[in-house]
């Protein structure tokens, strides 16, 4: 199982999402341009002292992701849009090497990245009440969800 953060914008939130990944010891990979530089300290902040456990992975740009980072592994596309991801997190079927991707905090995963793969995810929420979820939050949901599925927490207990 493996992160990917498709050009992410928000230092604490890659900080957060690195913590989640030194927990699970689930591969951050970082697809540039990034919407900070990584000596940031608000990024290493919430990421705290855990950053020598994050197995991370920096790429210049989505090509060079596809064309070695993925290893044949299944796509997984989250979007908060039902016309983007129309299966719920709980209803979809995760697989052990898959790689959960998510977009920008501002726009979310463009249209030539969401139809590169039919495996597209979204997490529900109360119609009206907000737009999305923060990056983090929806990153350890459906993280969590898929190592529950996949029996992978399993071996943790």
């Amino acid at each position: 199982m493996q992160i990917v953060l498709y050009e992410p914008e928000i230092p604490p939130n890659t900080g957060n999402i690195a913590r989640l990944c030194a927990a699970t010891g689930v591969t951050l990979n970082l697809i540039e341009p990034l919407g900070f530089r990584l000596d940031n300290r608000y990024l290493k902040r919430a990421g705290l002292d855990y950053w020598p456990n994050v197995h991370l992975c920096i790429w210049p740009n989505w090509q060079a992701f596809a064309a070695e980072g993925q290893h044949g592994a299944r796509l997984v596309l989250t979007s908060a849009q039902k016309e983007k991801a129309q299966t719920c997190v709980q209803h979809f079927v995760f697989e052990i090497s898959d790689c959960l991707v998510f977009g920008p905090e501002t726009r979310g995963l463009p249209a030539d990245i969401l139809h590169i793969s039919p495996f597209r995810v979204r997490i529900p929420v109360l119609e009206g009440r907000v737009r999305s979820l923060n990056l983090s939050t929806a990153a350890g949901i459906i993280l969590y969800q898929a190592l529950a599925s996949t029996g992978m927490l399993e071996a943790w207990m």
